[in-house]
């Protein structure tokens, strides 16, 4: 067992790893801001509900305007949500690009301490479009989605360049948008999905609960 990781001593358990990839930008101001503080303190509660998936599924928070790891990887257990709040740009791209360096080093962490883990999760929420260059970091996600090593969900809010989002969400994943701002029942939606998945065998396909909190925008 390698030194330095004794949460995998003291928790052996399968893990979910799930990257919220959350724009922060000034357009974030005010109420959809408070809404996604909401949102976040609301999957928190309610993982925690179910005993195996607290244990599992651990949480990382990026935010981009600017780019910044608000949380690293943790289970439920020990999260504590963090209070975010709006300013600046929307660089996209760099953020995606971040994420995906962020998990690949975290799998990387789960293979030298003989975790198993679940396919993770990356999602992406924002009400803007990306004022950086973010053609190579749409190309990475349709890459890792193809080889089945992460799933990528894409959620627009308010004003959001849906048709950029299409762009960067795969295929096979059309971006949501999000029903005003019900940040809630999108995270109580995302802690379901979490549970359906730690309570399963790694690799075993899930049914994932319905999309009531959005519009699947084709």
């Amino acid at each position: 067992m390698a030194i330095g990781f004794p949460e995998f001593v003291e928790n052996p358990e399968n893990r979910c790893p799930v990257i919220l990839l959350l724009d922060t930008s000034g357009s974030m101001r005010g109420q959809p801001i408070q809404e996604l503080n909401r949102g976040l303190a609301a999957f928190r509660e309610d993982v925690l509900k179910d005993a195996q998936a607290s244990l599992s599924v651990e949480v990382a928070i990026v935010t981009f305007g600017p780019v910044r790891l608000m949380q690293d990887f943790v289970t439920i257990d020990q999260f504590t949500p963090p209070k975010l709040e709006a300013e600046g740009v929307t660089p996209m791209g760099q953020a995606i690009e971040y994420a995906l360096d962020l998990l690949e080093n975290r799998k990387q962490t789960y293979k030298d301490n003989g975790i198993l883990y679940y396919r993770p999760w990356v999602f992406l929420i924002t009400d803007g479009a990306p004022t950086d260059s973010w053609e190579g970091a749409a190309q990475r996600v349709r890459e890792a989605e193809e080889r089945r090593r992460l799933s990528f969900f894409t959620v627009g809010v308010q004003s959001a360049d849906m048709n950029k989002l299409r762009q960067i969400a795969p295929p096979q994943r059309p971006p949501v948008m999000l029903n005003g701002l019900d940040f809630r029942a999108l995270f109580v939606w995302l802690s379901t999905s979490m549970k359906r998945v730690s309570s399963g065998k790694v690799g075993e396909a899930v049914a994932l609960p319905p999309v009531g909190w959005g519009q699947i925008t084709t």
